[in-house]
């Protein structure tokens, strides 16, 4: 069962919570950060992707980023920018975007619940990603990042947090650049703190949606203090990691699109003839094709746009992992037809969030005479499934939208 723990936040003070807040460092280029960041002097982008105030021609993983990392975010607490909570809370985080709410509790949840399988994953991570945020959060003494999960929530946890915002006024509450709405409420009550660890310890599982990497490089901190600090008895902060648990249900998962800058030699019509043997093939005149059900999806090649059902024979004797479109791609196009052997590490293929519009992907494609697949949504009951079981989900099968915004809720872990 899962164990839920309520920390003292180092947050934003609340006229600083709408500067301080900033997208995700992994979804964000060194080039935007640095021009968000010039902008903007209060933004969490400093701590997370710190090279912005290095040298331009500075690796990316010189120490001297990690220590400027870890200066950058002493200094916003000795400015006043963020402010440590007096007592271990939990945290209300609501997201809304185009009319659709998700809300979320913020705690800490357990290294030993990520080891032994409660807190469930369904990604590989790479071992590359994982040093550099391993280095991060120790030069930081600190998870900068909240990993984003979701659970089965019961209901007395949802009627807890409708009752505790309707009772109290948000300790943030602004609207992003981009639309999203963002309201934030402190739960400082100990009978609500004692209801929520305990609700949290009936459940029997917590699925990552997004954040593998972090999540992975959170545990191995925490095992690397407990390597440097043999007498620890479980109450030390670096036992915990910072995490957002919304219920499953209210998450909205997008496509995961992808574009290969060329035919792998082929001819427009050789490719498209190469489809025919898994796929029914019709040509979408002039408007881009968005795929509204499962195992279909939209390919764009040549100026034109088709719509590609797979065929009932490839997929129906597959398990939970061969059924997704993604595998179905990959298995019946990507790898077999136009040689990306590996999506992971192929230079041909390009990964595009489903934020994005399929114009773009259009445009993506005509630059180098390639094709693009517009995909139709994994769906959050087959992530769960695929957990559940202890698969592994391809690489990029999901998009989620909103992303949390880090610097609102920092997890110190001394």
């Amino acid at each position: 069962m899962a164990v839920f723990q309520a920390f003292r936040a180092l947050r934003p003070i609340p006229e600083k919570a709408s500067s301080v807040a900033a997208l995700p460092y992994d979804v964000v280029t060194r080039e935007e950060a640095k021009l968000i960041g010039d902008k903007n002097p209060d933004s969490f982008l400093h701590v997370d992707r710190p090279e912005m105030d290095l040298p331009d021609e500075t690796d990316l993983y010189d120490p001297k980023v990690y220590d400027k990392a870890g200066e950058n975010l002493r200094n916003m607490e000795r400015n006043g920018i963020l402010k440590q909570d007096e007592i271990p809370c939990y945290y209300i985080y609501e997201l809304t975007r185009n009319g659709r709410t998700q809300t979320g509790l913020v705690g800490c949840c357990s290294i030993d619940d990520y080891m032994n399988g409660v807190v469930k994953k369904h990604e590989l991570t790479r071992e590359d990603k994982e040093q550099d945020r391993i280095r991060h959060v120790d030069t930081c003494d600190a998870n900068t990042g909240p990993i984003f999960l979701a659970c089965r929530y019961p209901q007395e946890l949802l009627d807890l947090m409708e009752e505790w915002k309707a009772s109290h006024d948000a300790v943030y509450n602004f609207t992003a650049d981009d639309g999203i709405g963002h309201r934030a409420w402190v739960i400082d009550g100990e009978k609500e703190k004692a209801t929520i660890a305990q609700q949290f310890g009936e459940i029997p599982s917590i699925y990552i949606a997004d954040g593998h990497h972090r999540a992975a490089s959170a545990v191995k901190v925490g095992l690397k203090r407990r390597a440097e600090h043999p007498d620890y008895d479980g109450t030390e902060e670096f036992n915990y990691f910072l995490s957002v648990v919304f219920p499953y249900d209210q998450l909205t998962i997008l496509a995961y699109n992808r574009v290969v800058k060329d035919l792998h030699g082929m001819d427009e019509h050789a490719f498209i003839a190469s489809l025919k043997f898994n796929f029914e093939l019709m040509i979408m005149p002039g408007f881009p094709c968005k795929p509204v059900e499962k195992h279909c999806m939209g390919m764009y090649v040549g100026g034109n746009w088709y719509h590609l059902k797979a065929w009932d024979d490839v997929y129906a004797k597959k398990d939970i992992v061969g059924q997704l479109d993604v595998s179905i791609l990959q298995e019946k196009i990507l790898s077999p037809i136009l040689g990306i052997g590996d999506p992971r590490t192929d230079q041909r293929i390009r990964f595009v969030g489903g934020s994005h519009k399929l114009s773009e992907l259009a445009q993506i494609a005509d630059s180098t005479g390639g094709v693009a697949f517009a995909m139709f949504p994994t769906a959050m009951e087959d992530l769960m499934q695929i957990a559940d079981e202890s698969k592994l989900m391809p690489p990029k099968s999901t998009w989620f939208e909103p992303k949390l915004r880090s610097g609102l809720f920092i997890h110190k872990l001394s």
